[in-house]
Parts: structure tokens; C-alpha cells; sequence
């Protein structure tokens, strides 16, 4: 089954009406789960940390802007009640062990793991205490990197799933790297899917189409907003489109057809197929040419279209009028 998860981020902007909102306005797209960030700032970042891109005026340094975007223990379980009552799965990154300490307290099922964090083991030893599934983002890391930390989960017998991602907001179609979906699959034989940045609802349908089954994706309600990932996100109504559209390729993948057996189509096929006709008016013995013959609807009202070589080069036993239709008894063996 496929599992769609909305990420708010930072997109609420350190407000926790906004983000309220998101989860309101999320609920109605058919998604499964919302994904937020936890940051604490003194806990993952410091003054030296760069800015990405520089996006903030208002934050002197990186290490201000993620302080800016903290909740407190309770507004973190408000916001988990929130998505419990509207019925998607709470989840959210942490980024540090205090933030898996206050994400335990806040109750979740699972965790995220984002691109940065797949070879801080110190993060992986915390997160596997906690004994619960662990969805890892492949963005920067290789195959070496990426072995290291699936080795590790699986000493501490975490189950886990992994992202084709890659980190370039927003990402561009050569970089969607859709070809490691597959990859992914045959490697490491777990549940595979996409972490998306593309901004287009193409990306994560063609992942589906491809064998995906986890979508990630962030979520914005304008890409004018400000933030880092705005011009990376979907808005709602995108979001609303892509969760469809995988639904029904899901469908689609789950109904093989078989194009051994078309008895389904035996009907269609009398109003579609064509028997010969004749395309002027022909008199007794008569040789047929190519020039003479046309093809007419319905089926099995004569000699079916296919056979118009086996009547090539015969002659007919009857004066024929245009547009009838050919019949084996109008022919001379």
C-alpha cells in the first residue's frame, strides 16, 4: 500500500496557528500521514552554522532562525492530538537526541530520517532505542554510506524503509534520479519511495508508476511564502492531484491485464471490427483488386477485413452494388 506523507517543515514560519492550518488544510488531500521538523536549536546548531541559502532578514544566523522555529513539549502535543483527530499519522525529523526525547514524549510511531543525519550514528543509536520504524532519506549519501547505516539499523534490529531523494531544492528533472528507485528496491529488498523537491506533481506520480510506495513531499500554501523549501513544495490543491493520481496508479498496478485473453472486449469487437465491402458497383465475374475493397462496420457481416488478400485476384459470382458487403458466397474458388 502506498504511504503519502505531506511535510509542513518549516513552512508555519514558527507559528503555531499556521501550523494548525496546514493540518486543517492537509487533512482534506487524501494524504496519510503529516511530517514536521523538530529543532532545537542549542541542541544541533550553534553561531557558526551557515545559512543554505540566505533567505531570513529577520535571523542574524542560522542557529536564530531554528530557534525561532521551536515549539514547547505542549504545542508539540497539541499539534499531534490535531493530526490524530483529523486522522493522518503525526511524524517529524528530529535532528538532535533532545529532539528524539521530546518526540517520544509526544508520541510517535515512527521516525524520519532526513538526508543530513544518515551518518550521525550518535542520531541512529538514539532513534534505535526507541525501537520503532525508521524511514531513511538517501539524499547525499552513496551506496557506501548508505550500507553503513542500513548495516547499523539492522544490528539494533530496526526496521526500516528507504527515500530516493536528492538534495537541491528545487530539484531539477535530470536530478530526480528515478533509475535508484529500482536500485534501492534490489539492494536493500525493503519498502522504497521518494522524498520529493521537485515542485511538480509529475515527479512522485512517475515514481509510483516506477514501483515507489512512500511519498514524501513538502507542502506550502503559496510558493511565494516565505521560507527555505517554499519554492520546493506543493501547494494544497497539487497535493490534492498527486495523492489521487498515485491512488489510481496504485490500482493500476495492482490489476495486471493480460493481453492473452481479450473475451472481455468480444462485444466491442463486433461494433469496431470491419468486414469487406466493395467500393463501386461490380458485375458478374468480376476479378477483385485491391482498388475495389473497403473496409465496413460491423464485424461478421461477411468476409473479415484481414482475409483481403485471400479475395485478391478472384472473381465474384454475382453482380455486387457499392458499399456491400462481401460474403464467401459471393466468391469463385
Amino acid at each position: 500500500m502506498s504511504f503519502i506523507i505531506a511535510e509542513i517543515a518549516q513552512a508555519h514560519d514558527g507559528s503555531l496557528g499556521t501550523a494548525h492550518a496546514y493540518i486543517d488544510a492537509l487533512a482534506k488531500t487524501g494524504i496519510h500521514a503529516i511530517k514536521f521538523q523538530t529543532h532545537i536549536a542549542a541542541a544541533e546548531s550553534s553561531t557558526y552554522e551557515p545559512f543554505r541559502v540566505k533567505f531570513s532578514k529577520q535571523d542574524a544566523t542560522r542557529f536564530d532562525y531554528w530557534k525561532r522555529m521551536e515549539f514547547t513539549l505542549e504545542q508539540w502535543k497539541d499539534l499531534k492530538q490535531h493530526c490524530d483527530d483529523v486522522g493522518l499519522e503525526f511524524m517529524s525529523s528530529p535532528f538532535s537526541n533532545a529532539a528524539v526525547d521530546l518526540l517520544e514524549e509526544v508520541g510517535v510511531s515512527s521516525y524520519k530520517i532526513g538526508s543530513g543525519e544518515v551518518t550521525n550514528f550518535l542520531l541512529l543509536e538514539k532513534i534505535a532505542q526507541a525501537k520503532k520504524p525508521v524511514i531513511l532519506s538517501s539524499g547525499m549519501s552513496s551506496f557506501d554510506e548508505l550500507d553503513e547505516a542500513v548495516d547499523f539499523l539492522k544490528s539494533k534490529n530496526v526496521a526500516y524503509s528507504i527515500l530516493q531523494c536528492t538534495t537541491s531544492y528545487p530539484t531539477k528533472p535530470e536530478q530526480y534520479g528515478f533509475n535508484v528507485i529500482n536500485e534501492l528496491k534490489e539492494r536493500y529488498n525493503v519498502p522504497v519511495g521518494i522524498s520529493d523537491h521537485s515542485a511538480k506533481i509529475e515527479t512522485c506520480i512517475a515514481a509510483a508508476a516506477l514501483g515507489a510506495e512512500i511519498f514524501e513531499f513538502h507542502a506550502v500554501f503559496n510558493r511565494e511564502q516565505f521560507g527555505p523549501d517554499a519554492t520546493s513544495s506543493l501547494t494544497i490543491d497539487e497535493i490534492k492531484q498527486v495523492s489521487k493520481s498515485i491512488k489510481n496508479i496504485e490500482k493500476a498496478l495492482q490489476n495486471p491485464v493480460s493481453k492473452d485473453d481479450n473475451s472481455a472486449f468480444k462485444d466491442l469487437k463486433t461494433i469496431f471490427e470491419k468486414t469487406l465491402a466493395v467500393n463501386k458497383d461490380l458485375d458478374k465475374g468480376h476479378i477483385l483488386k485491391f482498388s475495389d475493397l473497403e473496409a465496413k462496420k460491423p464485424a461478421k457481416k461477411g468476409i473479415a477485413a484481414k482475409f483481403f488478400n485471400d479475395v485478391i485476384g478472384k472473381s465474384i459470382n454475382k453482380d455486387i452494388k457499392q458499399w456491400e458487403f462481401l460474403t464467401d458466397e459471393d466468391i469463385n474458388e
